[in-house]
């Protein structure tokens, strides 16, 4: 077993702290990766104060995962010491259902796809632990090759701020001509504003924030809405061939999807902690539709992370230590951060 070094939710709502745990010994068609940084999601968040239920605690939180290799099992194929590699919200899946043939792993139809952390391995039950830690270790089928060419710390966050936003955008081919709104300027919305501008679609930034403007014409947006403003509202209605809505709070969905032309589409990418509800009128009277995604699989988060790197695509972040977390979480909570924290792990053993 490989001794470990990581940070823990001990239960819910009770700060990380330090926590020592075992790695399983590399297998035959294993890497080993020497962690170097991991993204902060606000998944993490959730997960430690069991917001969605059935968490497992001890809970090492981190599936922004980006590190070098230093070992790699005697039948591993792709990958050699030495290599940068990701790993994402994932390390495994059953490999035989008809979505995990199909390279949709995430949608995973016998045990549902293996959680980077918070989840259980198949077989063993073992809990997983993720990426708030010093190494980890994985099937190379679930590995991802990551390009020498960009900041390896602006990378992390791709892993699931960058999937969970480009699987969408190339599920429903948005490319040239489409006008697509971007609701929500965070983590995921950021990143969805970068990658619809690169696939060559017209970007709307949708936001309750008038001071968000310079940010989001910045990151590329050609437009930006306040959504508080009547007049600027109506000034796209029925305009959007998509929307991406990566809003987790509360809101009145009708007022969106009014925004969409006929034959729009709403893609929710957020979670609310309700329901959210919408008079059937307002999609037959125009054909909408309201649809949801998830991250992508492994050959697409692949695919996401060789774009990224084609067109110089990477998060913006805010380094922090190890230390930090726990004050890093109380910022997430009121919005303090652009876009997306991302841990250094040498500070681990400070």
């Amino acid at each position: 077993m490989l001794p470990t070094k990581a940070y823990a939710a001990p239960a819910a709502n009770v700060p990380l702290e330090p926590f020592n745990f075992e790695r399983r010994e590399v297998g035959p068609h294993d890497v080993l990766i020497d962690i170097q940084f991991c993204g902060v999601c606000h998944s993490d968040l959730h997960q430690i104060r069991d917001e969605w239920g059935g968490s497992i605690f001890p809970m090492v939180p981190g599936h922004e995962i980006v590190g070098r290799i230093t070992q790699v099992g005697a039948h591993v194929k792709n990958f050699k010491v030495g290599d940068l590699a990701g790993v994402g919200c994932m390390v495994d899946s059953c490999r035989t259902c008809p979505s995990c043939q199909e390279g949709l792993e995430q949608y995973c139809e016998t045990t549902g796809m293996v959680g980077t952390y918070n989840s259980r391995e198949i077989g063993s039950g073992a809990p997983t632990y993720g990426g708030y830690s010093s190494q980890i270790v994985v099937d190379e089928k679930y590995t991802l090759k990551v390009s020498e060419k960009l900041d390896l710390a602006r990378v992390a966050p791709l892993l699931c701020a960058g999937i969970t936003t480009y699987s969408p955008l190339r599920q429903w081919k948005v490319g040239p001509g489409h006008r697509v709104g971007v609701m929500g300027l965070g983590g995921l919305g950021h990143m969805a504003v970068k990658l619809a501008v690169a696939m060559g679609a017209e970007v709307t930034v949708l936001s309750t924030s008038p001071n968000k403007e310079a940010d989001a014409k910045e990151l590329g947006a050609h437009k930006f809405v306040v959504t508080k403003d009547d007049a600027q509202l109506k000034s796209v209605r029925n305009y959007f061939d998509f929307i991406i809505n990566t809003v987790s709070a509360q809101l009145d969905l009708a007022t969106y999807v009014n925004l969409l032309r006929r034959d729009g589409t709403m893609i929710l990418l957020g979670v609310p902690t309700e329901a959210p509800h919408i008079h059937a009128f307002n999609l037959i009277s125009n054909r909408r539709r309201i649809a949801g995604s998830l991250i992508g699989g492994i050959a697409e988060t692949q695919e996401m992370l060789d774009f990224c790197a084609e067109h110089n695509i990477m998060s913006d972040i805010e380094i922090i230590d190890m230390k930090d977390i726990n004050a890093s979480y109380e910022r997430m909570l009121k919005g303090d951060v652009k876009y997306r924290f991302v841990i250094d792990l040498a500070t681990l053993n400070n």
